[in-house]
């Protein structure tokens, strides 16, 4: 039995040292484990610059809140094993 299909988004920004990191730890783990994701700069968007600020990087999975500021590797690949 395989695990399900699931969409990682990483809502970050241009200029963001953290955002960089996690997208870089994202795109590891969800290359491991062959797990679609995508990066969204919140401040394409005045609706999600709003709900996000500066609470970025902020990692969703399947459209909902997983974590922010740092990737927590073991919870994200427990979550995605799921």
């Amino acid at each position: 039995m395989s695990a399900p299909a699931h969409r990682v988004t990483v809502y970050t920004r241009a200029g963001c040292s953290l955002c960089v990191t996690a997208e870089a730890d994202v795109a590891r783990i969800c290359g491991e484990l062959g797990v679609g994701w995508v990066a969204v700069d919140v401040d394409t968007d005045p609706e999600l610059r709003a709900e996000y600020g500066d609470r970025v990087p902020v990692v969703a999975i399947d459209g909902r809140e997983h974590g922010f500021f740092r990737v927590e590797e073991a919870r994200l690949r427990e979550d995605l094993a799921r």
